[in-house]
């Protein structure tokens, strides 16, 4: 048995475990969980090494699942993260050849939108799953070792009552199951380990103290821990010369928590053994030292570099710009510095974590300002948004109107406000333009039907008005031929209505023929035929709704015409007082007062039909 001056195998197992230090820095302290993560994270480091450069897409997914499968956590995060950095960068150029693609097809860099592919929506969903289960993992196994040690105390509590009771065989077979449940337990918190062997330690020894009738099975059961113990030291040795040293490590510390579980072994073996197994663990740790310590240039130099991406990255954080293109070619070179970081690898670990804040506040500021810049945007677009509805909710409004003109002039007006509009939001866009569209074709098309029955009316008012030129010829053939009879032709004719724009020329010269030969026929000659068809105008005017309003016109153009004239006569007569004698000048001077003669005799005919206007 041991006493309070002599040191246990557990106490010796307990400085063991002082070793596992990342750096060797610590010394006399329990192999704990935590050093145990510890250990795996800086196996994580060595797993970074692997290059996946070479894999597909397709390898990389495969990679990404065989690694989750596994279920090992604390190992997989490091291939995970370098996985996805290998997957984002065929993601990211995937999407920037579809781009080009787009671009060179015609499109706008703005209306782009890159959909991701089955494989890359698979990709992100099992990373992203995982890192939610490995947070998880962790929170379990957190309230885990709180149980563990509820667990744990509630076994000491037991093990104090068989400590104190009667020596019996059931308390012997008790203490084996509390022993077994004992191992089967598992971790607690850190702060918490030592404590609760040194608990159950002291009451194992009280337990085989006290009890002498049991000793021989004691030293029996030490024995048999003692071979054990001899086996797991030839594991230990053997590890030392273990290729993988991530591996190695792993399986030490399993070595380890092994060894402290199995019991004490005979006291004169104690430490021997326990000398044995530590030296074969601190070959271990060793080599794991000088790795470590054969990286630290690398990690320094790494450091540096990294301080450099930061210096370039801080450049991007006050960055800003009005137009979503500027910001996308930012937004390019952003993420192209954060592939060089990621690229870079990892640095000395205690500097590593000030580094990264550094970094990725700069990221996130640049994105900040980035979203701000869109959030605006999609104010604007909104209000564009508003805006085109209410073009719309107008142009619909006007879609049964028959005033074919006007509402024609409107809703080309509110076409051009419409391409004066900005961006509205792409979830909209075409459902906006698709109604406002309909609506407009949908006035057009009515325009177009209505218009195909104008255009044949049109038709039949050009056959009406030639049979009617054609009947006032004949008239004029005839002996009822009259002055009336003309007029009320004449009234007939404009009576009839339009004809199509093309021949509208066509058919009023030939009315002015008919007319003019039906006045010939009438022996109207001179300044009298004039007359006569001038009136015939005017009473023609006179059937119009807007009849005094015409004539008012038609005398304020008279009396323009007068005016113009007789201006025109005034120039010429002074112009004709300088002209010298020549031959030359008495051929102007002909040639102006012929003008003059021709003027006032027109002045003469409008002033004559100035009075005749007055008469109606």
């Amino acid at each position: 048995m041991s006493t309070d001056k002599e040191m246990s195998e557990e106490d010796k197992v307990t400085q063991a475990t002082d070793i596992q230090e990342v750096q060797g820095n610590v010394e006399n302290s329990e192999v704990e969980p935590d050093k145990e993560e510890e250990s795996n994270h800086e196996d994580h480091d060595l797993d970074e090494e692997v290059d996946y450069s070479g894999f597909s897409k397709k390898q990389l997914l495969d990679e990404l699942k065989s690694v989750v499968a596994t279920g090992n956590f604390i190992k997989a995060d490091a291939k995970v993260n370098d996985l996805k950095a290998h997957f984002d960068e065929f993601f990211n150029k995937e999407k920037e050849e579809a781009l080009k693609e787009f671009l060179a097809s015609g499109g706008i860099e703005d209306d782009f939108e890159y959909r991701r592919s089955d494989s890359d929506n698979e990709f992100y969903a099992l990373a992203h799953d995982f890192k939610v289960k490995r947070s998880e993992f962790f929170k379990n196994q957190e309230k885990q070792k709180e149980t563990n040690l509820n667990a744990k105390n509630a076994i000491l509590d037991r093990l104090r009552e068989l400590v104190d009771g009667e020596e019996t065989t059931l308390s012997i077979n008790a203490i084996k199951a509390i022993q077994e449940e004992w191992k089967k337990i598992g971790q607690v918190p850190a702060s918490q380990n030592k404590s609760l062997w040194a608990s159950y330690n002291a009451l194992m020894d009280r337990f085989y103290d006290n009890r002498s009738i049991y000793f021989e099975l004691k030293e029996l059961d030490r024995k048999k821990n003692l071979e054990h113990k001899l086996e797991i030291c030839e594991k230990a040795e053997a590890l030392v010369k273990h290729e993988d040293l991530g591996e190695a490590i792993k399986s030490l510390n399993d070595l380890h928590e092994e060894f402290k579980h199995i019991g004490p072994v005979p006291r004169e073996e104690q430490e021997a053994l326990w000398t044995r197994f530590k030296t074969a663990s601190d070959a271990v740790y060793d080599r794991r030292k000088e790795f470590f310590e054969s990286q630290k240039e690398v990690y320094n130099k790494n450091y540096e570099l990294k301080k450099e991406l930061i210096t370039k990255l801080e450049a991007y954080t006050d960055f800003s710009a009005t137009k979503i293109k500027e910001w996308n070619a930012k937004t390019k070179e952003v993420l192209a510095i954060q592939k060089e970081w990621e690229a870079i690898g990892p640095v000395p670990r205690e500097l590593g974590k000030d580094i990264n804040k550094v970094f990725w506040s700069s990221f996130k500021q640049f994105f900040h300002n980035k979203n701000l810049f869109f959030k605006e945007l999609d104010e604007i677009r909104a209000g564009n948004k508003e805006k085109a509805e209410a073009l719309i909710e107008q142009a619909e409004a006007l879609v049964d109107s028959t005033d074919w003109q006007d509402t024609a002039n409107k809703l080309i007006s509110l076409q051009q406000e419409w391409r004066k509009l900005g961006p509205t939001p792409e979830k909209f866009r075409d459902e906006l333009y698709t109604r406002f569209k309909k609506a407009c074709d949908s006035f057009f098309d009515n325009r177009r039907a209505a218009n195909k029955a104008v255009n044949k009316e049109f038709e039949d008012n050009l056959e009406a008005k030639n049979a009617l030129c054609d009947a006032i010829k004949a008239e004029a053939d005839s002996d009822s031929r009259s002055e009336d009879a003309l007029e009320a032709k004449i009234h007939e004719f404009n009576a009839i209505g339009f004809v199509p724009r093309k021949n509208m020329k066509e058919v009023l010269a030939k009315f002015n023929e008919a007319v003019d030969y039906y006045v010939q026929q009438l022996g109207i000659e001179g300044g009298n035929k004039d007359e006569f068809l001038f009136r015939l105008n005017l009473n023609k005017l006179q059937s119009d709704p807007n009849a005094n309003r015409a004539l008012n016109k038609k005398e304020h153009g008279i009396r323009k015409q007068i005016a113009d004239l007789e201006n025109n006569i005034t120039l010429w007569k002074n112009n004709l007082e300088f002209f010298a004698s020549s031959r030359t000048a008495d051929k102007l001077k002909d040639q102006f007062d012929d003008k003059i003669r021709k003027a006032e005799a027109e002045i003469g005919k409008l002033k004559k039909k100035l009075s005749i206007i007055r008469e109606f």
